[in-house]
């Protein structure tokens, strides 16, 4: 068993719980841990045996395009879709920031963490 990772992954998108975000759109970083099974991989390195980056990256942008209102919804769409790309991976831990959220003041960003399964914090 072993990690593979993807940090600061950056999308412009229009996720939002007000009207305003979905015209403007805003700036988002998720950072994304995957447990799986790549031991083939590291004996004959192989892509078909292990997360192909650039397809998980297509995945994940896939999702981001779909306007959703929460961080926390979207961090759950996102872990499904990987899931279903992936069903060898045994668990997933995403971090995703909307930078610069509307709030009234300054704040660097919000962000949610989304663990599958729950336990994996």
């Amino acid at each position: 068993m072993g990690k593979v990772a993807l940090e600061g992954i950056e999308f412009h998108a229009y996720h939002g719980a007000y009207p305003e975000e979905s015209v403007l759109g805003n700036r988002f970083t998720l950072d994304l841990e995957l447990e799986t099974e790549f031991r083939e991989a590291m004996l004959h390195d192989s892509l078909k045996d292990t997360v192909d980056y650039a397809k998980l990256y297509q995945v994940i942008k896939a999702r981001m395009d779909v306007k959703v209102k929460l961080l926390e919804h979207l961090g759950h769409r996102i872990i499904t879709d990987i899931l279903e790309v992936y069903p060898h991976v045994k668990a997933v831990r995403l971090t995703l920031k909307k930078h610069h959220p509307a709030l009234g003041g300054i704040v660097q960003y919000s962000a949610v963490t989304v663990c599958y399964p729950e336990d994996f914090a």
